[in-house]
């Protein structure tokens, strides 16, 4: 069903047309390359030099005694100045509350929390560390629920009062936000590859590293003997394990997590 006019002829000559009213052809991804937003980007102005004016002139004075020349300024000062200056607005800084690095009281290393958003929605992980940018470390382990080792913001986390002790836990340096991005050269690999033809036989995808699978295993070890050193070892095992939902009757501000 393509979108009509009110003549009835059919809408023509725009880069996304309208297929239903609120529903384009294109999604946001695809009109960013087909808009070629990705090159304007990487254009860099160059920086126009700015030409001081001379503020002040001399001039030739007629006379023996007059010197021979004289400064004259070109901007004349005011006539009249106010008594009481101005009230001026200040525009005051404020850091974006995605960036911010306070971390809740409630968010200790250890912590037991679920999963609010993201691919692993409602899913059970255990808090490692707080990163520089502000985000938390976080595993299922893997072995338990699959949720690997990831950043995830604290908006998006619910702290519960069960605490693992992981202090024999070794956390290495490594796993900071430079660990977890992307290469650009491979994200532009997949980026062409998608833009060619959609019926080809080969699907590319992102491929994870051989190093981030071995840091996993390790990661999941050391969590592992950890949850077996608790006394209630058995319960915490299927608690990771299973997901969190809410039945008919179960109201999210009135639970206790």
């Amino acid at each position: 069903m393509v979108a009509t006019r009110k003549n009835g002829k059919p809408k023509s000559g725009h880069k996304n047309p309208i297929l239903i009213p609120g529903i384009h052809r294109f999604g946001r991804s695809t009109m960013y390359h087909k808009k070629g937003i990705w090159a304007k980007r990487a254009i860099v102005n160059p920086k126009k030099v700015a030409v001081k004016k001379p503020t002040i002139v001399e001039k030739k004075v007629g006379g023996e005694k007059n010197g021979g020349t004289r400064k004259v300024n070109l901007v004349k000062s005011k006539r009249y100045y106010p008594t009481a200056t101005g009230f001026k607005r200040q525009k005051v800084t404020r850091n974006n509350v995605v960036s911010k690095k306070k971390l809740r009281g409630s968010l200790v290393p250890g912590t037991i929390c679920i999963l609010v958003a993201g691919r692993h929605a409602g899913r059970r992980v255990v808090l490692l560390k707080q990163l520089k940018s502000g985000l938390l470390l976080v595993t299922g382990p893997f072995k338990i629920n699959s949720v690997p080792l990831r950043r995830v913001n604290q908006r998006y986390v619910i702290a519960t009062s069960t605490k693992i002790d992981i202090s024999k836990v070794k956390v290495p340096e490594k796993y900071d936000d430079t660990y977890f991005r992307r290469d650009k050269k491979e994200t532009k690999k997949l980026r062409k590859a998608q833009q060619g033809d959609i019926f080809a036989a080969e699907k590319s995808g992102y491929s994870l590293k051989e190093h981030r699978k071995t840091d996993q295993v390790e990661m999941d070890k050391q969590l592992i003997v950890a949850l077996k050193a608790n006394p209630e070892k058995k319960l915490l095992f299927k608690y990771l394990s299973s997901p969190f939902y809410l039945r008919t009757g179960q109201f999210p501000h009135r639970m206790k997590f």
